[in-house]
């Protein structure tokens, strides 16, 4: 016998943890699945200062924690499984986790995206060995090294700059000859002096015995190659959306990002998404937090209908 609930929420980052919070603000019977932590990326930032209501900033796993304790406080169930399967087709929404099988009238996709993994000779092999996805994660085991960064966005900069924190010296690596930052990141970096850069570049090699200790770093105009002496390697060269469970069952673009209308319902009748996992303009905390509210509402107002 499945459980049954009206509102299943798939993924707890902070989208997921405001439309579980709005829902079962309404009255509904709600419940959040999360295979690993809550929060998702925003829970591994050391640093937001863009989020209304924190002039000061605040630490990406503080506020995804008082999201998490307001979500609990009106009602919403957190399962800690991994949602393995998934029929959209009836009025009643079938979702099958690794902690069984559950039932419900709507359903909420917000289970975000990863980092695109680098894909370069000596990158599989060294990956947790000196390549890190996470500097907040495993910033405090370069004390004193050299480090690279890759990439140009936001995440990259923002980064780069907290690494400077315990490594001697930050290069970010960029394939284009300018960055894609908010101005405020790129002055900030440009005014630090741990952090150098390295223009129309992209990393091509990665070596190490065991641990990284060095790079080949070709200039994509010049064609020329240096190899950079360097003890790790963080990688934020974008990401891809968590969406694999879903397809065949709910309208993806061509790069597997979830296609919803104005009231963020996608193709499937019921089915909702908001967040990063969603074809949006703007990844950000604030941003996911408000879809997951609209989200709410829609499905609250499918489930009355």
């Amino acid at each position: 016998m499945a459980n049954e609930y009206d509102v299943i929420v798939i993924g707890g980052g902070p989208a997921g943890l405001t439309a579980g919070l709005y829902t079962a603000r309404s009255m509904l019977k709600v419940k959040l699945f999360e295979k690993e932590g809550v929060g998702g990326q925003a829970a591994i930032t050391d640093y937001i200062e863009n989020f209304p209501g924190f002039p000061d900033g605040i630490s990406g796993f503080e506020l995804s924690d008082k999201i998490r304790k307001q979500a609990e406080k009106f009602g919403v169930e957190i399962g800690y499984a991994e949602v393995t399967s998934v029929d959209f087709s009836g009025s009643v929404k079938k979702i099958t986790t690794t902690d069984g099988e559950y039932e419900a009238k709507a359903v909420i996709i917000t289970t975000g995206v990863r980092p695109t993994k680098l894909d370069v000779p000596g990158a599989a092999e060294l990956t947790g060995r000196g390549i890190s996805y996470c500097a907040t994660c495993d910033g405090p085991f370069f004390k004193n090294k050299r480090v690279l960064v890759l990439g140009g966005g936001n995440s990259a900069v923002e980064e780069a700059v907290y690494l400077t924190r315990f490594a001697s010296q930050v290069t970010i690596v960029h394939r284009r000859d300018e960055l894609r930052t908010d101005k405020i990141l790129q002055e900030r970096a440009r005014k630090n002096d741990k952090v150098d850069f390295m223009f129309d570049s992209v990393l091509t090699k990665v070596s190490g015995d065991g641990l990284v200790s060095g790079a080949v770093v070709k200039n994509v105009k010049t064609g020329e190659e240096v190899t950079v002496p360097v003890n790790g390697i963080f990688v934020f060269i974008g990401n891809l959306p968590n969406t694999e469970v879903f397809n065949g069952k709910i309208e993806l673009d061509e790069k597997g990002y979830i296609v919803t209308n104005n009231n963020l319902m996608t193709s499937a009748s019921g089915v909702f998404a908001a967040g990063d996992v969603r074809n949006n303009p703007l990844k950000q905390v604030v941003t996911a937090t408000g879809e997951g509210a609209l989200a709410a509402v829609s499905a609250e107002k499918y489930i009355e209908s």
